[in-house]
C-alpha cells in the first residue's frame, strides 16, 4: 500500500515518539508498504524550525531530513500543480495551508495519509491512525 505521512506522523517515527500510535508503527514498520513524504513537509518542517516553533538537531536541515529518508526507505513526493490547483476544490473547513496541500495531494494521488489529525477525517481522504 502506497501511504502519505503526515509531518508529525513522520517526525514521531523518527524520534520514537510515544503518541505514535501501535496501527502506525506497524503500518511504517512494514516493508510491503511504500512511504511518502511530501515536499510540503519539508517546508512545514523548515519554516518552523526556523521560526523556534520545532526543535531540530544543529545539523543542516536537509541533511537531517534526506538522512531520516534515506534509512526508513521513504520516498519524497513532489507539489506537482494538479496538488496545489486541488486545494482550491477543497472546503474552508481547515485554514492549515500545510494539512491543505496534504489533503490535496491525498486526493489526486489516491493516497490514504497516516494521520493523528483529526480535521483530515472531515474531508473526502482515506485517514489512518
Amino acid at each position: 500500500m502506497r501511504i502519505l505521512l503526515d509531518t508529525h506522523t513522520f517526525l514521531w517515527w523518527i524520534t520514537a515518539d510515544h503518541r505514535l500510535s501501535q496501527r502506525s508503527i506497524e503500518l511504517i514498520s512494514n516493508g510491503n508498504n511504500e512511504l511518502l513524504f511530501s515536499a510540503a513537509s519539508g517546508w512545514e518542517i523548515a519554516i518552523k524550525a526556523g521560526l523556534g516553533r520545532l526543535d531540530v538537531p544543529p545539523d543542516p536541515l536537509d541533511r537531517f531530513i534526506s538522512e531520516h529518508l534515506f534509512r526508513n526507505h521513504i520516498g519524497v513526493l513532489p507539489v506537482q500543480l494538479s496538488h496545489a490547483l486541488q486545494v482550491h476544490a477543497l472546503p474552508q473547513l481547515h485554514r492549515d495551508p500545510f494539512d491543505r496541500i496534504l489533503i490535496a495531494q491525498t486526493q489526486v494521488e489516491k493516497l490514504p495519509i497516516l494521520s493523528s489529525d483529526k480535521w483530515f477525517a472531515e474531508y473526502d481522504v482515506e485517514v489512518l491512525w
